[in-house]
Protein backbone atom coordinates (compact mmCIF):
# COMPACT_ATOMS: atom_id res chain seq x y z
CA UNK A 1 0.00 0.00 0.00
CA UNK A 2 3.07 2.64 0.54
CA UNK A 3 4.57 1.58 -2.57
CA UNK A 4 1.09 2.49 -4.37
CA UNK A 5 0.53 5.85 -2.57
CA UNK A 6 4.42 6.48 -3.46
CA UNK A 7 3.83 6.40 -6.92
CA UNK A 8 0.70 8.17 -7.39
CA UNK A 9 2.46 10.87 -5.39
CA UNK A 10 5.00 10.66 -8.35
CA UNK A 11 2.68 10.56 -10.74
CA UNK A 12 0.70 13.64 -8.97
CA UNK A 13 3.95 15.82 -9.03
CA UNK A 14 4.19 14.89 -12.81
CA UNK A 15 0.91 16.10 -13.25
CA UNK A 16 1.51 19.46 -11.41
CA UNK A 17 4.43 20.49 -13.34
CA UNK A 18 7.18 19.37 -11.35
CA UNK A 19 10.58 19.30 -13.56
CA UNK A 20 11.53 16.18 -15.20
CA UNK A 21 14.74 15.23 -13.53
CA UNK A 22 12.36 16.07 -10.20
CA UNK A 23 10.60 13.30 -11.02
CA UNK A 24 12.82 10.73 -13.11
CA UNK A 25 15.28 10.65 -9.42
CA UNK A 26 12.02 9.90 -7.26
CA UNK A 27 11.12 6.89 -9.37
CA UNK A 28 14.77 5.96 -9.26
CA UNK A 29 15.32 6.44 -5.77
CA UNK A 30 11.98 4.43 -4.77
CA UNK A 31 12.64 1.79 -7.28
CA UNK A 32 16.14 1.02 -5.82
CA UNK A 33 15.28 1.53 -2.19
CA UNK A 34 11.76 -0.87 -2.95
CA UNK A 35 14.27 -3.49 -4.30
CA UNK A 36 15.97 -3.31 -1.58
CA UNK A 37 19.27 -2.28 -3.42
CA UNK A 38 21.97 0.47 -2.76
CA UNK A 39 21.26 3.88 -4.50
CA UNK A 40 24.83 3.58 -6.28
CA UNK A 41 22.62 3.27 -9.36
CA UNK A 42 21.90 6.99 -9.70
CA UNK A 43 25.44 8.15 -8.34
CA UNK A 44 27.41 5.91 -10.48
CA UNK A 45 25.41 7.10 -13.64
CA UNK A 46 26.07 10.63 -12.52
CA UNK A 47 29.97 9.66 -12.79
CA UNK A 48 30.30 7.85 -15.67
CA UNK A 49 28.43 10.63 -18.01
CA UNK A 50 30.66 13.50 -15.78
CA UNK A 51 33.37 11.91 -16.85
CA UNK A 52 33.04 10.62 -20.48
CA UNK A 53 35.51 13.30 -22.35
CA UNK A 54 32.48 13.69 -25.28
CA UNK A 55 30.21 15.39 -22.56
CA UNK A 56 31.93 18.60 -22.89
CA UNK A 57 31.51 18.65 -26.43
CA UNK A 58 27.73 19.58 -25.41
CA UNK A 59 28.09 23.20 -23.96
CA UNK A 60 30.59 24.48 -26.47
CA UNK A 61 29.15 23.54 -29.73
CA UNK A 62 25.45 24.92 -28.23
CA UNK A 63 27.86 27.95 -27.09
CA UNK A 64 28.57 28.56 -30.45
CA UNK A 65 25.15 27.89 -32.36
CA UNK A 66 23.96 30.73 -29.22
CA UNK A 67 26.43 33.28 -30.53
CA UNK A 68 26.04 32.45 -34.66
CA UNK A 69 22.36 32.45 -33.54
CA UNK A 70 22.09 36.31 -31.95
CA UNK A 71 24.82 37.48 -34.78
CA UNK A 72 24.28 38.46 -37.99
CA UNK A 73 25.11 35.82 -39.07
CA UNK A 74 22.12 34.47 -40.43
CA UNK A 75 21.49 37.26 -42.62
CA UNK A 76 25.18 36.76 -44.37
CA UNK A 77 24.34 32.96 -44.96
CA UNK A 78 21.17 33.58 -45.82
CA UNK A 79 22.53 36.36 -48.45
CA UNK A 80 25.06 33.52 -49.22
CA UNK A 81 22.43 31.08 -50.13
CA UNK A 82 20.23 33.48 -51.77
CA UNK A 83 23.07 34.07 -54.07
CA UNK A 84 24.11 30.10 -55.15
CA UNK A 85 20.37 28.52 -54.55
CA UNK A 86 18.17 31.81 -55.49
CA UNK A 87 17.43 31.52 -59.19
CA UNK A 88 16.93 27.49 -59.61
CA UNK A 89 12.73 26.81 -59.22
CA UNK A 90 11.92 27.31 -56.11
CA UNK A 91 15.14 28.96 -55.35
CA UNK A 92 13.97 30.88 -52.03
CA UNK A 93 12.52 27.62 -50.45
CA UNK A 94 15.53 25.62 -50.75
CA UNK A 95 17.29 28.24 -49.24
CA UNK A 96 15.16 28.39 -46.44
CA UNK A 97 15.64 24.49 -46.14
CA UNK A 98 19.47 24.95 -46.45
CA UNK A 99 19.60 27.93 -43.75
CA UNK A 100 17.44 26.15 -41.11
CA UNK A 101 19.37 22.79 -41.57
CA UNK A 102 22.68 24.90 -40.95
CA UNK A 103 22.15 26.90 -37.66
CA UNK A 104 19.77 24.00 -36.08
CA UNK A 105 23.29 21.62 -36.49
CA UNK A 106 24.94 23.95 -34.39
CA UNK A 107 22.32 24.93 -32.03
CA UNK A 108 20.87 21.67 -31.37
CA UNK A 109 17.27 23.41 -30.89
CA UNK A 110 14.48 23.64 -33.89
CA UNK A 111 12.65 26.37 -31.53
CA UNK A 112 16.20 28.49 -32.01
CA UNK A 113 15.68 28.40 -35.68
CA UNK A 114 12.26 29.38 -35.91
CA UNK A 115 12.70 31.82 -33.84
CA UNK A 116 15.90 33.67 -35.06
CA UNK A 117 15.44 32.94 -38.62
CA UNK A 118 11.11 32.95 -39.69
CA UNK A 119 11.09 36.36 -39.28
CA UNK A 120 13.58 36.46 -42.11
CA UNK A 121 12.84 34.03 -44.30
CA UNK A 122 8.78 33.94 -43.91
CA UNK A 123 8.67 37.55 -45.49
CA UNK A 124 11.07 36.56 -48.38
CA UNK A 125 8.95 33.57 -49.59
CA UNK A 126 5.69 35.40 -49.26
CA UNK A 127 7.35 38.68 -50.88
CA UNK A 128 8.24 35.77 -54.17
CA UNK A 129 4.65 34.91 -54.26
CA UNK A 130 4.54 31.73 -52.79
CA UNK A 131 1.41 30.87 -50.79
CA UNK A 132 1.42 31.36 -47.11
CA UNK A 133 0.28 28.14 -46.23
CA UNK A 134 3.65 26.52 -48.18
CA UNK A 135 5.60 29.59 -46.60
CA UNK A 136 4.44 28.77 -42.86
CA UNK A 137 4.61 24.61 -43.49
CA UNK A 138 8.63 25.04 -45.16
CA UNK A 139 9.41 27.26 -42.14
CA UNK A 140 7.79 24.98 -39.10
CA UNK A 141 9.33 22.50 -41.09
CA UNK A 142 12.63 23.58 -41.69
CA UNK A 143 12.94 24.29 -37.62
CA UNK A 144 14.12 20.38 -37.20
CA UNK A 145 16.20 19.83 -40.13
CA UNK A 146 19.55 19.84 -39.49
CA UNK A 147 19.21 17.43 -36.45
CA UNK A 148 21.14 14.88 -38.63
CA UNK A 149 24.42 16.48 -39.84
CA UNK A 150 27.43 16.89 -37.57
CA UNK A 151 27.91 18.71 -34.82
CA UNK A 152 23.95 18.44 -33.94
CA UNK A 153 23.76 18.44 -30.30
CA UNK A 154 21.31 15.04 -29.93
CA UNK A 155 23.60 13.10 -32.23
CA UNK A 156 26.40 13.82 -29.09
CA UNK A 157 23.72 12.95 -26.73
CA UNK A 158 22.36 10.07 -28.22
CA UNK A 159 26.08 8.48 -28.35
CA UNK A 160 26.77 9.43 -24.46
CA UNK A 161 23.44 7.63 -23.44
CA UNK A 162 24.06 4.20 -25.69
CA UNK A 163 27.74 4.27 -25.95
CA UNK A 164 28.31 4.86 -29.49
CA UNK A 165 30.96 6.19 -31.22
CA UNK A 166 29.93 10.11 -32.10
CA UNK A 167 32.25 10.21 -34.97
CA UNK A 168 30.27 7.34 -36.45
CA UNK A 169 27.44 9.23 -36.01
CA UNK A 170 28.08 12.12 -37.21
CA UNK A 171 28.98 9.93 -40.54
CA UNK A 172 26.21 8.35 -40.12
CA UNK A 173 23.80 11.37 -40.80
CA UNK A 174 25.12 13.06 -43.17
CA UNK A 175 23.28 10.74 -46.24
CA UNK A 176 20.07 10.27 -44.63
CA UNK A 177 20.03 14.11 -43.63
CA UNK A 178 20.68 15.11 -47.25
CA UNK A 179 18.26 12.76 -48.54
CA UNK A 180 15.46 14.51 -46.50
CA UNK A 181 16.66 18.09 -47.90
CA UNK A 182 16.99 16.74 -51.61
CA UNK A 183 13.10 15.07 -50.80
CA UNK A 184 12.08 19.05 -49.32
CA UNK A 185 13.54 20.58 -51.75
CA UNK A 186 11.71 18.31 -54.76
CA UNK A 187 8.55 19.58 -53.10
CA UNK A 188 9.82 23.39 -53.34
CA UNK A 189 10.82 23.17 -56.75
CA UNK A 190 7.22 21.75 -57.37
CA UNK A 191 5.76 24.71 -55.72
CA UNK A 192 7.79 26.89 -57.23
CA UNK A 193 7.44 26.27 -61.38
CA UNK A 194 4.36 28.76 -61.41
CA UNK A 195 6.12 31.66 -59.80
CA UNK A 196 7.29 33.96 -62.54
CA UNK A 197 9.60 36.14 -60.33
CA UNK A 198 13.01 34.60 -59.76
CA UNK A 199 16.25 35.99 -59.73
CA UNK A 200 19.08 35.63 -61.98
CA UNK A 201 22.35 34.12 -61.05
CA UNK A 202 24.86 36.18 -60.74
CA UNK A 203 28.74 34.96 -59.87
CA UNK A 204 29.74 38.43 -58.99
CA UNK A 205 26.88 38.45 -56.21
CA UNK A 206 27.75 34.93 -55.16
CA UNK A 207 31.65 35.64 -54.93
CA UNK A 208 30.71 38.80 -53.01
CA UNK A 209 27.99 36.74 -50.66
CA UNK A 210 31.09 34.17 -50.37
CA UNK A 211 33.21 36.84 -49.14
CA UNK A 212 31.02 38.32 -47.04
CA UNK A 213 30.26 35.20 -45.03
CA UNK A 214 34.15 33.61 -45.33
CA UNK A 215 34.24 33.12 -41.57
CA UNK A 216 31.12 31.19 -40.85
CA UNK A 217 31.18 29.08 -44.23
CA UNK A 218 34.42 27.57 -43.67
CA UNK A 219 33.15 26.32 -39.96
CA UNK A 220 31.54 23.05 -40.89
CA UNK A 221 33.94 22.25 -43.19
CA UNK A 222 36.33 22.92 -40.55
CA UNK A 223 34.92 20.63 -38.32
CA UNK A 224 34.60 17.82 -40.70
CA UNK A 225 38.18 18.01 -41.98
CA UNK A 226 39.43 18.59 -38.62
CA UNK A 227 37.63 15.58 -36.84
CA UNK A 228 37.93 12.91 -39.94
CA UNK A 229 41.36 14.00 -41.28
CA UNK A 230 42.19 12.83 -37.72
CA UNK A 231 43.67 16.40 -36.70
CA UNK A 232 41.53 16.61 -34.01
CA UNK A 233 39.67 14.92 -31.81
CA UNK A 234 35.15 15.77 -31.21
CA UNK A 235 36.48 17.13 -28.01
CA UNK A 236 38.97 19.79 -29.35
CA UNK A 237 36.81 20.53 -32.26
CA UNK A 238 34.10 21.77 -30.34
CA UNK A 239 36.56 23.93 -28.59
CA UNK A 240 37.94 25.51 -31.13
CA UNK A 241 34.68 26.26 -32.83
CA UNK A 242 33.48 27.84 -29.64
CA UNK A 243 36.82 30.26 -29.61
CA UNK A 244 36.59 30.65 -33.61
CA UNK A 245 33.15 32.14 -33.24
CA UNK A 246 33.95 34.36 -30.35
CA UNK A 247 36.68 35.72 -31.85
CA UNK A 248 34.94 35.83 -35.38
CA UNK A 249 31.40 37.12 -34.10
CA UNK A 250 33.07 39.63 -31.08
CA UNK A 251 35.99 40.96 -33.00
CA UNK A 252 35.76 41.09 -36.69
CA UNK A 253 32.28 40.98 -37.90
CA UNK A 254 31.84 43.22 -34.20
CA UNK A 255 27.93 41.85 -34.03
CA UNK A 256 28.20 41.14 -30.32
CA UNK A 257 30.14 42.94 -27.59
CA UNK A 258 32.22 40.80 -25.58
CA UNK A 259 31.28 42.54 -21.75
CA UNK A 260 27.35 43.58 -23.07
CA UNK A 261 26.38 40.77 -25.41
CA UNK A 262 28.20 37.73 -24.73
CA UNK A 263 26.86 37.09 -21.12
CA UNK A 264 23.20 37.01 -22.04
CA UNK A 265 24.41 34.60 -24.55
CA UNK A 266 26.03 32.28 -22.02
CA UNK A 267 23.39 32.03 -19.47
CA UNK A 268 20.78 31.62 -22.45
CA UNK A 269 22.88 28.33 -23.93
CA UNK A 270 24.17 27.01 -20.91
CA UNK A 271 20.59 27.02 -19.55
CA UNK A 272 19.42 24.90 -22.56
CA UNK A 273 22.56 22.56 -21.69
CA UNK A 274 21.97 22.76 -17.86
CA UNK A 275 18.44 21.33 -18.08
CA UNK A 276 20.10 18.31 -20.63
CA UNK A 277 22.32 17.51 -18.17
CA UNK A 278 20.25 17.74 -15.23
CA UNK A 279 17.52 15.07 -16.81
CA UNK A 280 20.54 12.93 -18.48
CA UNK A 281 22.02 12.09 -14.76
CA UNK A 282 18.70 11.46 -13.35
CA UNK A 283 16.79 9.84 -16.09
CA UNK A 284 20.15 7.16 -16.36
CA UNK A 285 19.30 6.35 -12.61
CA UNK A 286 16.18 5.75 -13.42
CA UNK A 287 17.54 3.45 -16.70
CA UNK A 288 20.11 1.76 -14.75
CA UNK A 289 17.21 0.34 -12.32
CA UNK A 290 15.50 -0.93 -15.49
CA UNK A 291 18.31 -3.03 -17.19
CA UNK A 292 19.60 -4.06 -13.91
CA UNK A 293 15.66 -5.39 -13.24
CA UNK A 294 15.80 -6.59 -16.70
CA UNK A 295 12.83 -4.95 -18.26
CA UNK A 296 13.82 -4.39 -21.55
CA UNK A 297 14.58 -7.99 -22.06
CA UNK A 298 11.20 -9.08 -20.93
CA UNK A 299 9.77 -6.35 -23.14
CA UNK A 300 11.53 -8.15 -25.80
CA UNK A 301 9.95 -11.80 -24.92
CA UNK A 302 6.51 -10.01 -24.81
CA UNK A 303 7.45 -8.29 -28.29
CA UNK A 304 8.25 -12.02 -29.39
CA UNK A 305 5.03 -13.49 -29.24
CA UNK A 306 3.44 -10.58 -32.00
CA UNK A 307 6.65 -9.41 -33.78
CA UNK A 308 8.09 -12.18 -35.44
CA UNK A 309 11.51 -10.20 -37.73
CA UNK A 310 13.16 -7.27 -37.98
CA UNK A 311 11.26 -5.44 -40.73
CA UNK A 312 8.13 -5.69 -38.82
CA UNK A 313 9.87 -4.71 -35.57
CA UNK A 314 11.15 -1.56 -37.42
CA UNK A 315 7.80 -0.69 -38.50
CA UNK A 316 6.68 -0.99 -35.05
CA UNK A 317 9.74 1.10 -33.70
CA UNK A 318 8.70 3.95 -35.88
CA UNK A 319 5.35 4.67 -35.25
CA UNK A 320 6.20 4.31 -31.50
CA UNK A 321 8.82 6.51 -31.94
CA UNK A 322 6.93 9.17 -33.79
CA UNK A 323 4.67 8.90 -30.44
CA UNK A 324 7.26 9.58 -28.36
CA UNK A 325 8.70 12.59 -30.32
CA UNK A 326 5.61 14.41 -30.68
CA UNK A 327 4.99 14.25 -26.71
CA UNK A 328 8.33 14.61 -25.22
CA UNK A 329 11.88 16.53 -26.72
CA UNK A 330 13.90 15.32 -28.25
CA UNK A 331 16.77 15.34 -25.26
CA UNK A 332 14.22 13.43 -22.71
CA UNK A 333 13.32 10.79 -25.43
CA UNK A 334 16.75 10.16 -26.23
CA UNK A 335 17.65 9.83 -21.93
CA UNK A 336 14.88 7.92 -21.21
CA UNK A 337 13.99 5.72 -24.59
CA UNK A 338 17.07 5.19 -25.54
CA UNK A 339 18.62 2.48 -22.95
CA UNK A 340 15.15 0.58 -23.02
CA UNK A 341 15.36 -0.02 -26.79
CA UNK A 342 19.18 -0.88 -27.83
CA UNK A 343 18.60 -4.54 -26.14
CA UNK A 344 15.80 -4.90 -28.22
CA UNK A 345 17.02 -3.67 -31.02
CA UNK A 346 20.14 -5.97 -30.43
CA UNK A 347 18.28 -8.97 -30.84
CA UNK A 348 16.64 -8.17 -33.99
CA UNK A 349 19.60 -7.35 -35.37
CA UNK A 350 19.41 -3.70 -36.29
CA UNK A 351 22.92 -2.17 -36.07
CA UNK A 352 23.38 0.39 -33.05
CA UNK A 353 24.73 3.11 -36.19
CA UNK A 354 21.42 2.83 -38.16
CA UNK A 355 18.95 2.51 -35.14
CA UNK A 356 20.93 5.84 -33.81
CA UNK A 357 19.78 8.01 -37.29
CA UNK A 358 16.33 5.95 -37.43
CA UNK A 359 15.82 6.97 -34.03
CA UNK A 360 17.02 11.02 -34.57
CA UNK A 361 14.93 10.83 -37.71
CA UNK A 362 11.57 10.14 -36.08
CA UNK A 363 12.38 12.61 -33.22
CA UNK A 364 12.99 15.12 -35.92
CA UNK A 365 9.87 14.34 -37.67
CA UNK A 366 8.21 14.37 -34.07
CA UNK A 367 8.52 17.92 -34.30
CA UNK A 368 5.98 18.64 -36.78
CA UNK A 369 3.92 15.58 -35.91
CA UNK A 370 0.19 16.88 -34.72
CA UNK A 371 -1.55 17.06 -32.33
CA UNK A 372 1.91 18.27 -30.34
CA UNK A 373 4.77 18.57 -32.01
CA UNK A 374 6.54 21.06 -30.61
CA UNK A 375 7.27 23.62 -33.63
CA UNK A 376 3.82 23.89 -34.52
CA UNK A 377 3.15 25.64 -30.96
CA UNK A 378 6.46 27.48 -31.87
CA UNK A 379 5.10 28.69 -35.27
CA UNK A 380 2.02 29.46 -34.16
CA UNK A 381 3.37 31.86 -31.47
CA UNK A 382 6.10 33.31 -33.84
CA UNK A 383 3.76 33.81 -36.98
CA UNK A 384 0.55 34.69 -34.39
CA UNK A 385 -1.56 32.45 -36.49
CA UNK A 386 -3.96 29.37 -34.82
CA UNK A 387 -1.91 26.65 -34.41
CA UNK A 388 -4.60 24.30 -36.84
CA UNK A 389 -3.45 26.72 -39.54
CA UNK A 390 -0.12 25.23 -38.89
CA UNK A 391 -0.94 21.47 -38.68
CA UNK A 392 -2.48 22.18 -42.27
CA UNK A 393 0.33 23.83 -43.62
CA UNK A 394 3.33 21.30 -42.03
CA UNK A 395 1.37 17.93 -43.60
CA UNK A 396 2.50 18.12 -47.18
CA UNK A 397 6.12 18.14 -45.25
CA UNK A 398 5.14 15.59 -42.39
CA UNK A 399 4.12 13.14 -45.13
CA UNK A 400 7.54 13.49 -47.04
CA UNK A 401 9.51 13.19 -43.67
CA UNK A 402 7.76 9.91 -43.56
CA UNK A 403 8.63 8.76 -47.17
CA UNK A 404 12.01 9.82 -46.50
CA UNK A 405 11.90 7.63 -43.18
CA UNK A 406 11.12 4.94 -44.59
CA UNK A 407 13.50 4.68 -46.99
CA UNK A 408 16.32 5.49 -44.30
CA UNK A 409 14.84 2.71 -41.97
CA UNK A 410 14.49 -0.29 -44.91
CA UNK A 411 17.91 1.04 -46.43
CA UNK A 412 20.10 0.77 -43.55
CA UNK A 413 22.93 1.38 -46.54
CA UNK A 414 21.98 5.16 -46.53
CA UNK A 415 23.28 5.44 -42.90
CA UNK A 416 26.51 3.18 -42.92
CA UNK A 417 27.43 3.61 -46.00
CA UNK A 418 30.06 6.52 -44.85
CA UNK A 419 30.33 4.65 -41.84
CA UNK A 420 31.61 1.22 -42.70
Amino acid sequence: MFEFLVFIGIILFAILGTPLFVIMSLAALTLFTLAGTEVSGVTVEIYRISSAPTLLTIPLFTFAGYMMAESGSPRRLLKLAEAAFGWMPGGSAIVSLVICAFFTAFTGASGVTIIALGGLLYPILISEQYSKKFSLGLVTSSGSLGLLFPPSLPIILYGLVAKVDIEKLFRAGIIPGTLLILILSGWSIYNGKGIKKRRKFSGKELISAIKGSIFEFLIPFGVLIGIYGGFITVSEAAAFTAFYVLIVECFIYRDLHIFKDIPTVILDSMSLVGGILLILCCALGFTNYLVDEEVPMRLFELMRQFITNKYMFLLCLNIFLLVVGCLMDIFSAIIVVVPLIIPIATEFGVNPVHLAIIFLLNLEIGYITPPVGINLFISSFRFKKPVTQLYMASIPFLILSLFALLLVTYIPQLSLLLVE
